[in-house]
């Protein structure tokens, strides 16, 4: 069985996204723009925190899958690339995330 990968599920966000599929979530969320798909991302972060805080391990693991999906969607439609993403990641491997942290602009 081949690795399912954020970059397979970015894809199938995308495609879904511009299918018109009455009776596709991705579709409805993009058509509702990015307050609603902000909302449901702060949302499934919530019941993540709250499923982690329970000690609940499979409804860590569901919340996480919700959490991870919406911040995809949240990502597309603010027209962010998940590659960039993932290199900002990779940059910051390059030094400790201490001195990464004290770097960032205070705000």
């Amino acid at each position: 069985m081949a690795e399912f990968s954020f970059s397979d599920l970015e894809t199938i966000i995308r495609e879904r996204a511009q299918s018109g599929d009455p009776d596709s979530w991705t579709a409805k969320l993009f058509a509702r723009g990015i307050d609603k798909a902000a909302q449901k991302l702060g949302e499934e972060a919530v019941e993540a925190v709250i499923a982690a805080v329970k000690g609940d391990k499979q409804g860590l693991v569901s919340e996480s899958a919700d959490l991870i999906y919406h911040w995809l969607v949240v990502l597309g439609l603010s027209g962010v690339p998940l590659g960039d993403v993932l290199k900002e990641l990779e940059s910051r491997t390059r030094r400790s995330g201490i001195s990464e942290k004290a770097s960032r602009p205070k705000g």
